[in-house]
């Protein structure tokens, strides 16, 4: 999962980046196949019995953008990867407009794991730090439940570390 050469990036100072694991990717690209796919067939139904068989082909549209989105999902998944450095934490995401976050340990205030059902079936979990300045909170989606809970006490003890001077 690591995406930086371990040892190098360690002597020059470069963050060790880790990707987010291919089941998140999964679970949004089987949440687009459902949805859309069932979009699909009510909206050709309903055309095929108010407006005809012809206009029926607009339910052609839909599988059009599962295509398109399964794309752009892939695209987003790529562009998720944190790090985890000696006084913060960096998360960085988006593939047009990149963003990076840096969450100084200090600063965090409440580090939660979360997972809804759909999550839980495919055995991911979230975390999200919260901090002093709202704008700043930041989430990984999509870790396995046993990193999530691994990096939510790390995360912890490092907190309560920096803070401790404060």
């Amino acid at each position: 999962m690591e995406t930086g050469s371990g040892g190098s990036a360690q002597a020059t100072g470069e963050p060790v980046w880790n990707a987010l694991p291919p089941g998140l990717l999964r679970m949004r690209r089987l949440l687009l196949v459902v949805w859309l796919g069932l979009l699909a067939v009510a909206l050709g139904l309903l055309l095929a019995v108010l407006a005809g068989l012809a206009w029926a082909a607009f339910a052609l549209l839909p599988p059009a953008l599962m295509v398109w989105g399964w794309v752009l999902l892939g695209r987003n998944w790529r562009s998720w990867r944190y790090a985890e450095r000696a006084d913060d934490l960096l998360i960085s995401r988006g593939v047009l407009w990149r963003q990076e976050t840096v969450v100084p340990y200090g600063r965090m205030q409440l580090v939660e794991v979360t997972s809804g059902p759909v999550e839980r079936h495919f055995g991911l979990a979230t975390v999200q730090l919260h901090t002093a300045a709202a704008a700043t909170d930041a989430t990984i989606p999509g870790l396995d439940p046993a990193e999530a809970e691994r990096l939510r006490d790390r995360l912890t003890e490092l907190g309560e570390a920096r803070s401790a001077g404060l």
